[in-house]
Formats: C-alpha cells, structure tokens, sequence
C-alpha cells in the first residue's frame, strides 16, 4: 500500500519508475544513434532520428506529471557507490518542472537547429547533434536527482557535453570562449560547489534530498551564509556575478546552441541547482529562521 501511495501505477503501460530511466536513457541512446547513422547514413534519417529520439523523451516525461503532482515521488535507484551514496533518481515537483523545459523543448529547438545547421552549411553536423542529445541527457539527470552527488555527476556531464557546441566554428574566437566557458564552469565547481557538497556530508551525514532540509540542527552561525555562499557560487551555470563572463562569451557559438544555453539546458540548470539546494538540502523554514 505505501508504494501504490508513492506511485500510482495501475493505469500506465510504463511505470513512472521506469519512466524515470527512459527519460534519462533516450537521450544517450539518441546520442549514439545520431553518432552512428551521421556516419554510416544520410543526413535526413540522422535528423529524423534526433526528432524522433526528442518526441520520444517528450512523451515520457509528461507520463510522469498527473502522478507527481497528485503527491507520487517516483524513485529510480542505479546502484550505489558506496555507503549512503547512490546514483538515483526521485521526481519531485521542482524537478518535474525542470524536467518539463528540457523534456518539451527540445523537440521544438531541434526543428530549429536542423533548419540553422542546413540553411547555413554548418560543417560537423553530427557532432553538433551528438553533443546536443547528451546535453539533453545530463539535463534530465539533474532535473530528476535523488541527492547531491547524482546532481554534480549531472552537472559536469553538461559542463563537457557542452563544450564541444561552444567551440563548434573551431577558430581562434571559438577557442578562447570554450576556454573561458570551461575554466569558469570547472573552477566553480570544483572549488566551490564540490567543496559544498563535502561540508553537507560531513555536517549532515547524507546528501539526500529532503523536503524541509538536512541541515536544520546541524550547522549554525556563520556557517550557513558561508555553505550557501558556496552553493550559490559554486553552481556558475546560474550565471551569478562575478562568475558570468562564460555566457556572453558562448554567444560565439551557432545560434541554436545560444537556445540550448538560455531557453533548454545549461542557464536552467544552474537556477534549478541554487533552488534544490534551498528547497531540498537548507530548506525554507531553516533558512527564514536564521
């Protein structure tokens, strides 16, 4: 009976655990297959595959919305890698949300950049989509992260999965933005945000995310303003000055990929991290308190 009350799932054909794992799993399966057909094909069943791969991941992710906004919180465990930490996955309103941009728009931003990459010749096309299907994929695991670590893992599978759209032209102007999109981003994260991550576990003993928070009771004083400090900036795909110079500078990139930037994936990604991390690991009431 608790597990029906965490899931309904007599009326589906798909479980919305198992959901979980295809929205996740076909992008990266569109990835290698536009890989592979750009290759081996032409160019118009590599397309039709990308558009095919985006409807598909569209469909299943508004399989999940009726049950979790009717208060189910579909879990999805990979596995675990080591005590208390796991790859896994729970789809709750703030991720089903997230999950919804990335899931819906990519269909309408592949049309878009099919019509851009043809109208204007574009060379490496089928790395552009390859990229673009993995940016997906590192989206929709974040959206839908169990913990902190599902989060980060996510989160630099986007940073690299992007890089290669950033620095796509493959000239001088291309190269000094990849370098400063990824120096910002890796540095962030590094420094900032994974040092975050490591406080969190070593004051609240779990990275899990929680409605309410973990660390009411566990840290105090100075040391929250500074932890969320860390959060806040660490998590520089939210574009917070100092640490926004990466996203006029990506701006060199195609124009579909400026999409993909603002409207999709990365910039959403980072404002959804700072708003789980608030909701999900300080929570509301612990942070209005102090």
């Amino acid at each position: 009976a608790h597990e029906q009350a965490r899931s309904p799932v007599g009326r589906h054909a798909v479980s919305p655990e198992n959901a979980i794992a295809w929205s996740i799993m076909l992008p990266l399966l569109g990835a290698v297959g536009v890989m592979l057909t750009g290759r081996l094909t032409t160019p118009n069943i590599r397309d039709g595959l990308t558009l095919l791969t985006a409807s598909a991941t569209m469909l299943v992710v508004l399989s999940m919305v009726d049950d979790v906004m009717a208060g189910a919180r579909p879990m999805f465990h990979a596995f675990e890698v080591m005590p208390g930490i796991s790859l896994a996955f729970e789809v709750e309103p703030l991720g089903m949300l997230y999950g919804m941009v990335a899931g819906i728009l990519w269909l309408p931003t592949s049309f878009y950049a099919i019509g851009y990459m043809r109208g204007h010749n574009e060379e490496n096309q089928t790395r552009f989509f390859t990229c673009f299907a993995l940016a997906i994929f590192a989206a929709l695991g974040i959206a839908f992260s169990a913990n902190l670590f599902t989060l980060f893992l996510f989160y630099e599978l986007l940073t690299f999965s992007t890089y290669p759209l950033v620095t796509h032209y493959g000239n001088d102007e291309a190269r000094r933005a990849g370098r400063i999109y990824m120096g910002i981003l890796i540095f962030t994260s590094v420094a900032l945000l994974l040092f975050a991550v490591l406080i969190t576990y070593h004051v609240a003993g779990t990275l899990d995310f929680k409605p309410g928070g973990i660390l009411a009771g566990k840290i105090s004083g100075f040391g929250v303003p500074l932890l969320l400090a860390l959060f806040a900036f660490g998590t520089g795909k939210a574009a917070l000055m100092p640490f926004h110079k990466w996203l006029p500078t990506a701006m060199v990139a195609p124009t579909p990929v400026s999409a993909l930037l603002h409207a999709v994936a990365i910039v959403k990604a980072g404002v959804f991290t700072v708003l789980k991390v608030a909701v999900y690991i300080f929570g509301v009431d612990f942070l209005h308190d102090t």
